[in-house]
């Protein structure tokens, strides 16, 4: 292969990696693991490629283009599918488009389509984080002077603004909810410990069953995937307690769904035979049987935020970074609605 032919794809082939990550290792990027790092140089010091920094600058310099960036962890939760919708109306509008992409929890997947992003010239980025991101793994954006939003989940220590539904207060009321329903058993349903809006949520739960003269239960609080397939497991785990719950607040509506599944599959019926109670309030929520109580975030209006607080950092320049929290509401539906006689049966069972 001639020297001036070898390209980046053609090191990114040799090397087993994507073009994303070759073009990190070109730029002496922090954020690649120093087995890949050397894989790669080996190949492009066995292809003879030579790295035009100058033109690369210049190319940079110029590259500024009307995209914004959307980066999220998980779009089979119809929750981030509403809140691109939310982010189109208001860029779109702008003059900008949106260039959206899946990490499915990997944080080396999202190193990989922020660093593309980054060669087409994103003006910003709105980052759901994956699960571990942390603040390093901003830290090349933020030098580079590309405005970051992260929503829904925060990361700490990371010097960009945030968007976040008020998780505390959420759940707070949906516990009250069914508190003032008369159920005492009451289970905290899906989502990983180890991220910060799980923390916040079970901090709400727990802080609501105290005022609520209950007592908080660490077997009542059970973690899955945060997905419809995590709230299957989680009721399945609820379900074989000793001394089974009869309500349940879950991470989100993703989860409060898979958690009327595993009751029906049980034969229990949600909204008489077991109370549930969501987070979000997407779209499904309203249309499905039993309709969903769910807290109310407003996913496309959440998504609205996000990218009006991005324009504005981006019109701005050197803009503050500011940490924003959205009110939300309960919105009460039939999936709530357990008499006290089913529970008396639920039970016995």
């Amino acid at each position: 292969m001639s020297r001036e032919r070898v390209t980046v794809i053609d090191i990114a082939h040799a090397a087993g990696v994507s073009k994303s990550t070759v073009s990190l290792v070109l730029q002496g990027s922090p954020l690649v693991n120093e087995g890949t790092r050397a894989r790669v140089n080996a190949v492009i010091r066995e292809l003879g490629y030579v790295y035009n920094r100058g033109a690369a600058n210049l190319r940079q310099s110029h590259s500024k283009s009307k995209i914004i960036g959307i980066v999220v962890n998980d779009l089979t939760n119809s929750f981030f599918a509403e809140l691109a919708v939310g982010v189109d109306m208001v860029v779109q509008s702008a003059g900008y488009v949106q260039f959206l992409s899946n990490t499915g929890e990997s944080v080396d997947r999202q190193r990989e389509v922020i660093a593309s992003m980054r060669e087409h010239g994103i003006s910003g980025l709105i980052l759901s984080p994956a699960r571990g991101t942390e603040a390093a793994d901003l830290k090349t954006l933020v030098a580079s002077g590309i405005p970051v939003v992260n929503v829904v989940r925060q990361v700490a220590g990371a010097k960009v603004s945030s968007l976040v539904s008020d998780n505390r207060t959420g759940m707070h009321e949906a516990v009250r909810h069914l508190a003032g329903l008369g159920h005492g058993r009451i289970a905290f349903l899906g989502g990983f410990p180890d991220t910060a809006v799980f923390a916040d949520r079970l901090a709400g739960y727990r802080d609501a069953m105290v005022a609520m003269g209950l007592v908080p239960q660490d077997d009542l609080v059970i973690s899955s995937a945060p997905s419809r397939a995590g709230g299957v497991a989680a009721i399945e785990r609820a379900l074989v307690l000793n001394e089974r719950p009869t309500a349940a607040v879950c991470l989100n509506d993703a989860v409060a769904f898979g958690v009327c599944d595993g009751l029906r599959a049980h034969r229990l019926e949600p909204g008489s035979d077991f109370a549930v109670i969501g987070f979000d309030d997407v779209i499904e929520a309203q249309t499905a049987v039993p309709a969903l109580t769910t807290i109310s975030v407003d996913p496309q209006g959440m998504g609205r935020r996000a990218a009006q607080l991005l324009l504005k950092q981006i019109n701005a320049g050197n803009a503050e970074a500011e940490a924003v929290v959205s009110s939300v509401r309960l919105v009460v539906r039939q999936s709530c609605g357990a008499a006290s006689d089913k529970r008396e049966r639920l039970a016995l069972l």
